[in-house]
């Protein structure tokens, strides 16, 4: 019952509009050609892995002390945040194998990839110079993988992926921004950052620091630096005097400061849900493929179709969409996760034309049809986002987007029957095709 209500819940989010900061483009034309790309690869994974997948739970949130956390029963709190740092010295996914993780999401025909190198648990995916609390400095430091970042960025540079950082802003673990002399009563440091200089200079430093350590060229260019825990500015340590040199070794590195808004949120980023409109600036939808980000034993993941149809929705809406995808503790895909990916990944293969590097058209919904365009405008995609759990209707209709001449069935290839009355169009879809969102393709009068 409760996956049930967090599923319900989930979806109703999906309904609901994102509140967006001020958007302000980017000058750089290097940030702007790299943002133009980004737009047009549309579809990517964002893998959330650490501590909190051994056993499977939420990811760092059980150690926030806020109302809506969930904890065990009978848990006391300062026992229970022992219990979650000591996970440090049990996290050693000795199947580790981040070429199957960029083979998985290529099939599934993803484009651009998201890594978590830090989530608010202040535990390290990489082999930082700063920070003992590390997936290289536990059970896992004999591996010759155990700077696990520097492989997992390698692999899907190595598939053509755009390959992004994930880096949390707040650090729990840092007694800078949550000291144990204090309680921590919620998501924010725990003191008076006035009354206690030096504990807020260590974790600005701190953070400066492991920053250099990922983006200043010892893992590899960049394409994307995505800073998570939007109750934290960038500006708090100093982002825009650091990105200057971030972009000397990435040019063009596209930085999004999540809800900050400003010069450094390159693009926009509403979590799990979508706009109830189309946007006029570059924007991404993060939405999960099961329940939670990471991987949980438990999980309820969402079908193919589902995945396509909210695909097909940002995109049609004009945004980019990133899954999340948590590997096991083990180190792998899950093989659920990985049999819904190859049927997403089928789809695009043949149907992908309506998605990749398509523009937004003026008239892009009708019931549950979502329309795309070329980039001269020219043609037009009309993808029917099928329903779960029901039959794939006989015939497809909607009101303007009047085809000229003959319309193609993507999925198939195929020709369909249209009759157009006036501005209203009617697709007869040929008998057998089969139950799957359904893409279409014609020319329009320009």
């Amino acid at each position: 019952m409760k996956k049930v209500i967090l599923a319900a819940a989930a979806l109703l989010c999906l309904c609901n509009a994102p509140v967006f900061a001020q958007y302000q483009k980017p000058t750089d034309p290097e940030v702007l050609e790299k943002l133009e790309t980004w737009r047009d690869n549309k579809f990517g994974v964002l893998m959330h892995w650490g501590l909190y997948s051994v056993p499977g739970i939420v990811e760092s949130w059980n150690l926030c002390n806020e109302f809506w956390v969930k904890r065990p029963e009978g848990s006391v709190y300062e026992d229970y945040k022992k219990w979650y740092w000591g996970l440090a010295d049990e996290f050693n996914p000795t199947d580790f194998d981040p070429e199957q993780w960029a083979d998985v999401f290529a099939a599934a025909g993803m484009r651009y990839m998201i890594f978590t190198t830090k989530h608010h648990d202040g535990f390290c995916l990489y082999d930082s110079r700063v920070s003992d609390f590390s997936i290289a400095k536990g059970p896992f430091a004999d591996n010759p993988r155990a700077d696990a970042a520097r492989f997992v960025f390698e692999a899907f540079r190595n598939k053509g992926f755009m390959v992004g950082a994930y880096f949390s802003k707040p650090d729990w673990h840092h007694p800078g921004y949550w000291n144990p002399y204090y309680a921590t009563p919620d998501r924010h440091h725990n003191y008076d950052t006035e009354q206690h200089p030096e504990w807020w200079d260590s974790y600005v430093s701190y953070t400066r620091s492991q920053l250099m350590e990922i983006c200043g060229g010892a893992y590899g260019v960049l394409d994307i630096l995505w800073l998570d825990g939007g109750w934290e500015s960038g500006e708090t340590f100093g982002l825009s005097s650091l990105l200057p040199g971030f972009r000397a070794v990435s040019p063009g590195l596209l930085c999004v400061d999540r809800t900050i808004g400003g010069p450094n949120e390159n693009y926009q980023t509403p979590e799990q849900s979508i706009p109830d409109v189309q946007q006029d600036w570059p924007w991404e939808s993060c939405i999960t493929l099961s329940d939670d980000w990471g991987w949980t034993p438990d999980h309820r993941y969402k079908s193919a179709g589902t995945v396509i149809g909210l695909l097909a929705q940002i995109v049609a809406k004009g945004g980019c969409f990133v899954l999340g995808v948590g590997p096991t503790p083990q180190g792998l895909i899950d093989p659920g996760a990985e049999v819904i990916l190859s049927q997403i990944g089928d789809w695009l293969g043949r149907c992908g034309e309506a998605i990749y590097s398509t523009v937004c058209t003026p008239a892009y919904n009708s019931g549950d049809l979502w329309f795309t365009a070329s980039k001269d405008g020219s043609t037009v995609y009309a993808i029917y986002a099928l329903p779960e759990g029901k039959a794939l209707p006989k015939t497809l209709e909607w009101t303007g987007n009047v085809p000229l001449g003959s319309v193609t069935i993507l999925n198939s290839g195929k020709k369909a029957s249209v009759k157009v009355s006036g501005e209203k169009v009617t697709v007869t879809l040929p008998r057998g095709s089969r139950t799957e969102p359904v893409a279409l393709k014609f020319k329009v009068q320009r």
